[in-house]
């Protein structure tokens, strides 16, 4: 509006024009002119009443609202307001304006941005439809529709349109399929309605649709054959919606389409060969869905395409040649199952500059030739099977930025010569087989590299204390790569958000000087499993500003623990040290932290109230093994986030706080090996996510059955109540409501997962007692089942009910005061792998059916009052004398007293020999006992190591058949 001066023909100015004879002004373009503030209903562009097109869009208008003047505008056939930042209440008056054409309305998505920019209320939406009966052009993007809306049945009585554009606008409910039929309709736009549900209808062969964008939506159904009818289609955008069956053949009649979105949907099956009519083809999404095969071959015939995107589907099979594609920029082909080599016929595709094969099954050696593609940006061969040594050679010109490697088995020294990709901002070479020591002065020429990853290899890194020379890095991960003090080169780091140092040989003191590393920057820091001890200067509170993520577990650190910065951090770990003193009061104030994981050293004291008062954000609170004493603390009653509570190996006293019944989340309760003095806490089963309970070696006392007051656990997994004084019967009713436990395990192992934090910086613990002796469950595996009530006073005969727990895997009831016979139905605990009734006044003989039991690697019956034989076969034929001594009522193998059979009733006898009479061999003994050493070595492995996990002894023990 610079030209626009006075006293000069106001028809000359920029953006207005003039009927010739009469002067009037019939059109003002006044678009992305920098307009400011609101536009007033006294405006003199009111007063122009000869208007026949107004454009005001891209301009900021203060949100204020839409003058409802614009209604005088009579004569207008175009009218764009779009994204000019109004806001309100669009005003009826716009109705009036019958001549309209175009009308658009755009505004800001208020689904993305949260707020309502614009708004179009029920009442006014059938009237826009049915006074603006002229209009071609309608487009509301971003205009809160939300409410169900009349428009969409309205717009199908506007026989002239040839767009409509409703991205963004909240729609609910069914997208009528009429409106894809309008005769004169070219182009829809219904995307980014996430309520909005539908289906395409069968198309005819007179539609003029050009463009159909429906992608983040809830339309469903399949893709009809008559879409191969929509001749002059160009962009077909079906992303992110629920469609699925097969695509049709017929998609090949689309020769004019240039844009082919399908992404994120339930498709399946092969690709149509008619693919490769799509001549005119440029961008191809069809990521996500479950698409198979091989690579389709028909898509080497499309000469136009620049975009190929078909990750994480399961295409299978070797890269074919893709000579021809020679205008292609961005081929990803993430997380599939291609395998083979990746053949050098990329060389003639010269424009490629993004290229994803990562997380396929591709081996041979990493192609040299890919390193001088000019044109190449981006490179991506992680998770693969790349093997051999990295060759980097004969680089004319590149324009590399991104390099990632990792997860692949390369081997050898990192070549220097990596340092002439110099335009790498990202290098990942972490978790490969990378030997050798690594100058760090290699990187000194690679002025633009940012994030750094040889983490994971079986590197040594020189050259670490005075390095100035090198790049200002932002992620610098170095773990595992036997340093053995902390990096002087790190001095000069200014810029870093990421430092991890993790896993290696780091001891003694943290210098002074690590403490003004990246103060402004720096979130994430992992200085765990190293041998650090502690602080050359300990400060109160560690200075860094935005720290989100702070890790210092396994280490050697002393004295007490240092407080993270308040309220950026999230995370903080300081498991497994020797740390001493009380909690200082200053963690008080860390009110935005997820998780908090102290366990394992040696604090005392009491545990702060505010812990427990962290409600909207505390997630894990993990103190076991450490000196704490007094009472749990109360939780807060918004303490709706606590998902894990360990507070197990202390000495806590006191109750189990009833507030814990605001933690309406919580999925692990620990508070075993304490000194709790209290009754079953019966209204923890209304903590419905509750999966796990530890009270073991406690002071509980009484019954855990009132049939006024329980009702069961509805998820409850592992429950150990073991080493308490725990008294009464279990009646039949008890297990009656425990599902996850009735339920069996599916066996899909694609879907097990262990517990644990979403962030994966936390997995929940915990020791059972397996097969005689403690096991630490390193990662608590969603399909393990445990439940203990040993050394209790529990009395009265095991329920036969017990035999509903179906996915149970571990049953201790050992040393009670258990009576009468041992229930049969026992045998329909087909997955049960431990059972130990041992040391209680069961009766009877020991059922038959038990030998159904496959899965059984440990039994002990010992020290009850069992007649009769011993039953043979199967597992039974494993078990030593130990599962069944402390009987004298009982015979057979494997004791020594052999069954005689008076009338047809067995009797037992003391028998010296060295076979039993019914054949059974000390060779198959000696197999079984040799079977249960491998199991306990196993074991014990886990229990040291903590490298194996429960899973992988469960999975052994079951194959074990003897």
């Amino acid at each position: 509006m610079r030209t626009w001066k006075a006293g000069t023909d106001c028809c000359s100015w920029n953006g207005v024009r003039c009927n010739k004879k009469t002067g009037d002004v019939v059109s003002l373009d006044l678009s992305m002119s920098w307009l400011q503030g609101p536009l007033l209903p006294n405006s003199s562009l009111f007063r122009l009443n000869q208007l026949q097109k107004v454009n005001l869009a891209y301009n900021n208008f203060s949100f204020c609202s839409i003058p409802s003047e614009f209604g005088q505008l009579s004569r207008l056939t175009y009218l764009n307001l779009s994204f000019s930042e109004f806001s309100g209440i669009i005003p009826s008056k716009i109705s009036w304006l019958t001549k309209l054409i175009s009308l658009d309305l755009s505004s800001y998505s208020y689904f993305f941005y949260e707020m309502d920019f614009l708004f179009l209320r029920k009442v006014d939406q059938t009237r826009f439809i049915k006074n603006l009966t002229n209009l071609r052009e309608l487009h509301l993007s971003g205009v809160n529709l939300s409410s169900s809306s009349p428009l969409l049945e309205s717009l199908v009585n506007l026989s002239s349109l040839t767009s409509i554009s409703l991205y963004g606008c909240g729609l609910v409910g069914e997208f009528p399929k009429s409106i894809f039929l309008l005769h004169n309709l070219q182009s829809i736009d219904a995307s980014n309605n996430l309520l909005l549900t539908g289906f395409l209808p069968e198309f005819n062969s007179s539609s003029n649709l050009k463009s159909i964008h429906i992608s983040m939506t809830n339309f469903s159904g399949t893709l009809p054959d008559s879409i191969g009818n929509l001749k002059s289609l160009k962009v077909l955008d079906l992303s992110n919606s629920y469609f699925s069956g097969t695509v049709p053949s017929s998609i090949g009649n689309l020769s004019q389409l240039t844009s082919l979105g399908l992404s994120s949907n339930n498709f399946y099956g092969r690709l149509p060969d008619s693919i490769s009519n799509l001549k005119s083809l440029n961008t191809m999404g069809l990521d996500s869905c479950n698409f198979s095969g091989t690579f389709p071959s028909s898509l080497e015939n499309l000469s136009q395409i620049t975009f190929i995107d078909l990750s994480r589907n399961e295409f299978h099979g070797q890269l074919p040649s893709l000579r021809k594609l020679v205008k292609l920029t961005v081929l990803s082909l993430s997380s599939n199952k291609f395998s083979g080599e990746i053949i050098s016929s990329l060389l003639n595709v010269t424009q490629l500059g993004y290229f994803d094969v990562s997380t396929n099954n591709f081996d041979g050696g990493v192609p040299s030739f890919l390193f001088n593609m000019s044109s190449m940006g981006v490179l991506s061969l992680s998770g693969n099977r790349f093997t051999g040594p990295l060759i980097i050679q004969n680089i004319s010109s590149t324009h590399l930025e991104i390099l990632s490697l990792s997860g692949n088995k390369l081997n050898g020294r990192i070549p220097s010569s990596i340092s002439k990709l110099a335009k790498l901002v990202i290098l990942e070479l972490n978790s490969n087989s990378f030997s050798g020591t690594v100058d760090l002065g290699i990187f000194s020429k690679m002025k633009n590299i940012k994030n750094l990853d040889l983490s994971d290899n079986s590197l040594s890194i020189s050259n670490v204390r005075m390095i100035s020379t090198l790049p200002m890095f932002w992620i610098l991960t170095l773990s595992s790569c036997n340093i053995s003090e902390f990096p002087g080169f790190l001095k000069d780091q200014n810029h870093l958000t990421v430092l991890d140092l993790s896993n290696n040989k780091i001891g003694g003191l943290i210098p002074k000087w690590f403490l003004s590393i990246g103060i402004e920057t720096l979130y994430f820091l992992d200085l765990s499993s190293n041998f650090i001890s502690g602080w050359e200067e300990a400060p109160l509170k560690l200075p860094w500003k935005i720290l989100n993520m702070l890790d210092f577990h396994s280490n050697q650190l002393r004295g007490s623990p240092v407080v993270p910065p308040p309220p950026s951090i999230l995370f903080f770990l300081i498991s497994e040290n020797n740390l001493t003193g009380r909690i200082h009061p200053l963690f008080c104030e860390l009110s935005n932290l997820k998780i908090l994981d102290m366990s394992n050293n040696q604090l005392d004291g009491t545990i702060p109230q505010c812990l427990g008062n962290f409600s909207n954000s505390l997630e894990i609170l993990d103190l076991k093994g450490n000196n704490f004493h007094g009472n749990i603390p109360h939780m807060s009653t918004n303490a709706s986030n606590l998902k894990t509570l360990d507070l197990s190996y202390n000495h806590l006293q006191g109750k189990v706080p009833k507030s814990l019944l605001n933690c309406k989340d919580l999925e692990v309760l620990n508070l075993g090996h304490n000194k709790i003095n209290d009754k079953f806490p019966f209204w923890l089963q209304n903590l419905s996510e509750l999966q796990v309970l530890v009270l073991r070696s406690n002071n509980f006392y009484g019954p855990i059955w009132d049939p006024h007051k329980f009702f069961g656990f509805m998820k409850l997994r592992i429950i150990d109540l073991s080493f308490n004084n725990f008294s009464g019967s279990i009646p039949s009713e008890y297990f009656s409501n425990w599902s996850s436990m009735i339920k069996p395990p599916d066996g899909n192992e694609s879907q097990l997962h262990y517990m644990g934090h979403e962030s994966g910086y936390y997995v929940d613990s915990v020791i059972v007692m397996n097969k005689g002796m403690e096991i630490l469950l390193v990662k608590i595996i969603t399909i393990f089942t445990s439940f203990d009530l040993s050394n209790n006073r529990f009395n009265g005969k095991i329920p036969s009910t017990i035999g509903d727990l179906q996915s149970l895997i571990v049953l201790n009831l050992s040393s009670n005061s258990f009576t009468g016979l041992m229930p049969s139905s026992l045998e329909n605990l087909t997955k049960l792998e431990s059972l130990d009734l041992s040391k209680n006044k069961l009766n009877g003989r020991i059922p038959q059916e038990l030998t159904s039991l496959t899965f059984l690697a440990y039994l002990n019956l010992s020290e009850n009052n069992f007649t009769g034989p011993i039953p043979q076969g199967r597992q039974f034929n494993t078990f030593l004398n130990s599962s069944f001594e402390g009987n004298p009522g009982l015979c057979g193998t494997p004791l020594s007293n052999k069954c005689e059979y008076n009338n047809g009733t067995p009797s037992s006898e003391p028998d010296n020999e060295s076979e039993s009479v019914v054949g059974f061999s000390w060779k198959i003994v000696l197999m079984g006992y040799a079977c249960g050493v491998v199991i306990g070595v196993v074991i014990g492995h886990v229990t040291i190591s903590r490298r194996l996990n429960w899973f992988l002894i469960r999975t052994f023990c079951g194959n074990i058949r003897i």
